[in-house]
């Protein structure tokens, strides 16, 4: 199962010192999709896809694994593993962002800059569930959306953000009158009940959370790095996403939808979800 990519163009972006794949695709505002372990698969591009479809522009960074590729078992623990020892993350020990935020800062004020609009949404996923947080920090994103952020590993109730920075997002949530969204399965492994707790004890009630049960997320047909490695309902808007109306991760997709066209000014958001094909096109 592969994805060739060919709808989105390639560029590579340099910021900051550093120079990154991007695939890129669409018209509208910005929405800066960061891809989940073990990298931008066909699930990924996927959702990618319906971001373009909803009215927008996507960025995709290419921040590990192989691009377009579901590797398997073995190849995407490999790809976990180097990802844990990176100096661009910090898997371990919270309470600190992960480095390449700062490169991701530095696209959402590239994307603003070339798209235009009133500013930039951004959702991370898994290992970079929390990058969206973080990329509060930079004035051009207003739509962050958190998708079972799994990080720190070592730390179920950890963030992974300083107190500093966590401080100044909450103060900028305040002023600006914007809100978090945030994803995960209530039976997780990887982004538990106590990780919530601590986003919603740090951000008030501008932490809004959705918990989906376990019976919502798609079990069949999963290549082995979901089905053996995280082993358990985790990807919401991805892998365990059932593309069948009225299930709960159709649902959660157009919510996060709804709120991209809400906080960067599309309107059409309707027909963008009638115009979002199914898994099966």
């Amino acid at each position: 199962m592969t994805d060739p990519l060919d709808d989105f163009a390639r560029r590579e972006i340099a910021l900051d010192g550093a120079t990154k794949a991007v695939y890129v695709a669409g018209t509208g505002p910005a929405v800066i999709v960061m891809t989940e372990m073990p990298g931008i698969s066909p699930h990924v591009a996927r959702f990618a896809r319906w971001v373009r479809y909803a009215g927008f522009t996507v960025y995709m960074p290419s921040m590990f694994g192989r691009d377009g590729a579901v590797p398997g078992a073995e190849e995407g623990k490999a790809v976990f593993q180097r990802a844990c020892v990176s100096a661009e993350f910090r898997a371990f020990a919270g309470n600190a962002s992960s480095p390449v935020t700062q490169w991701l800062r530095a696209l959402a004020r590239l994307a603003h800059a070339e798209c235009g609009g009133p500013g930039v949404g951004a959702i991370g996923m898994c290992f970079t569930g929390n990058f969206a947080l973080t990329m509060m920090l930079e004035p051009a994103v207003l739509a962050p959306v958190l998708s079972q952020p799994s990080l720190p590993l070592d730390n179920p109730g950890g963030i992974e953000i300083s107190q500093e920075e966590i401080a100044q997002v909450r103060q900028r949530l305040e002023r600006e009158d914007l809100t978090v969204m945030a994803y995960r399965f209530e039976g997780d492994r990887f982004c538990r009940a106590q990780r919530f707790a601590a986003y919603a004890e740090a951000l008030g009630d501008r932490f809004v959370a959705r918990v989906l049960p376990d019976s919502a997320a798609n079990t069949r047909d999963l290549p082995s790095f979901f089905s053996q490695v995280v082993a358990s309902p985790h990807s919401v808007v991805t892998a365990h996403l059932i593309d069948e109306a009225g299930q709960p991760t159709i649902a959660a997709r157009d919510e996060i939808l709804s709120f991209f066209a809400r906080r960067l000014g599309v309107a059409d958001q309707a027909r963008a979800e009638e115009a979002a094909p199914s898994a099966g096109s």
